[in-house]
């Protein structure tokens, strides 16, 4: 027999139940308040309300309502002391009843009050969002001069790829061994940078790859956690973190430009997949005055740059396996046939890897960023830490490897 019980009485078990009543205490309370006869089958009928309310709410991304700390949430009782329904807590506070999703009463925390799942933006509405805020960046891009650059016979490509940086990843020394914080990481790429070119300067070097994303940031949300919601040890706040690391890449493609003109290429990757492609089209719009900068900054998985006879292909290194990244490079880039030395280098694993797949080589960077808790506990550690480059020759593919060592 199928019954339909109002809403309201429904929320009272479940807040009964939140409570600490056990379910059939909380249903026998609700039927003597909304003046129904206890029967086992109401019992059941609203064990198997709550069950599903606890599947549906297990997983979901909670609106705003649900952030505030306990003196300052959205409270759902009324001046007389009854609690709202979900449809008077949504008028009160402002809340679109008509993108409410799913829902729950929370009552345990003292201030009774709902946690809402919404519907999700329509993806055209977060284009509106990125136009607008690419055009508002647009307003302002410094100046820069336009250098002439001495043409080289034997010139030579150099790509600069600083790996999985981190910024906003927290290491203790108490714990692991090593600090690892936002000075440090930033400290590390100045330096590796710095490195780099110091030993590249028996190269006649006509163009350079600059490699950003590949977790450049640690974090992905105010909540401190990886795009797919993996929670973090971090330092700083997201936004300073956002900022540490924009002003990071200005200023190694601003010495970069000194050296070369510089091609930027952006890998999107698990740890900021979305505030590391924002970080990209900024760091786009911030040089878009600037003549000796090109950037490849889509969303992209995998990239491919050519250079003479060398087709060179980045990824992240956290999506395709790595056997299969020569096939993805032959069907994917239209340079395959024209170029005789084949690379793909990846990021992600944290340590060396380098093998030959028939003729691509496919080789996963050192990172310069410390080894936090989780990697600590796991054994994931004690790798080299690095930044690292690559010097190619036009016809002869790669012929020197730079590592900067900490």
């Amino acid at each position: 027999m199928k019954h339909n019980y109002p809403i309201e009485m429904q929320e009272r078990v479940l807040s009964l139940v939140s409570e600490g009543l056990s379910i059939t205490a909380a249903s026998r309370e609700a039927c003597k308040e909304y003046g129904y006869p206890y029967e086992d089958s109401i019992r059941r009928h609203f064990s198997n309300h709550i069950n599903k309310v606890n599947e549906t709410t297990e997983n979901i991304t909670y609106t705003d309502t649900n952030q505030y700390e306990a003196d300052t949430q959205l409270s759902a009782r009324k001046s007389d002391g009854t609690l709202m329904n979900i449809e008077e807590y949504c008028s009160i506070y402002g809340i679109p009843f008509e993108q409410v999703r799913t829902y729950k009463l929370v009552t345990h925390t003292g201030t009774p009050y709902y946690n809402i799942a919404s519907n999700v933006i329509k993806n055209e509405e977060l284009g509106n969002l990125y136009e607008l805020f690419l055009n508002d960046l647009k307003s302002y891009a410094p100046k820069y001069n336009t250098y002439k650059r001495q043409e080289y016979i034997d010139g030579h490509l150099l790509i600069v790829d600083p790996a999985d940086v981190h910024i906003g990843k927290l290491c203790s020394s108490f714990e692991v061994g090593e600090s690892y914080n936002n000075q440090i990481a930033v400290k590390r790429v100045m330096d590796g940078v710095d490195g780099i070119l110091s030993k590249v300067n028996s190269f006649n070097i006509d163009k350079i790859l600059f490699v950003i994303g590949n977790d450049i940031l640690h974090i992905d949300n105010p909540k401190r956690t990886t795009t797919s919601g993996t929670p973090q040890d971090t330092d700083g706040m997201w936004y300073d973190n956002f900022l540490i690391a924009k002003q990071l890449y200005v200023d190694i493609i601003e010495k970069l430009i000194c050296v070369a003109d510089v091609d930027v290429v952006f890998n999107p990757s698990n740890h900021d997949y979305t505030n590391g492609f924002f970080l990209a089209q900024l760091i786009e719009t911030h040089f878009r005055n600037c003549d000796n900068v090109k950037f490849d900054c889509s969303i992209s998985h995998r990239k491919y740059f050519t250079y003479g006879k060398n087709l060179i292909g980045t990824t992240h290194g956290d999506g395709a396996k790595q056997q299969d990244l020569p096939l993805l490079m032959a069907h994917e880039s239209k340079d395959w046939v024209n170029c005789k030395h084949k690379y793909f280098y990846i990021h992600h694993f944290h340590h060396k890897i380098s093998k030959d797949y028939m003729s691509v080589c496919v080789e996963a960077l050192r990172t310069p960023s410390g080894t936090d808790s989780w990697h600590s506990r796991n054994g994931y550690e004690h790798a080299p830490k690095a930044v690292e480059a690559f010097i190619h020759d036009k016809n002869n593919g790669q012929i020197a490897r730079i590592t900067h060592l900490f």
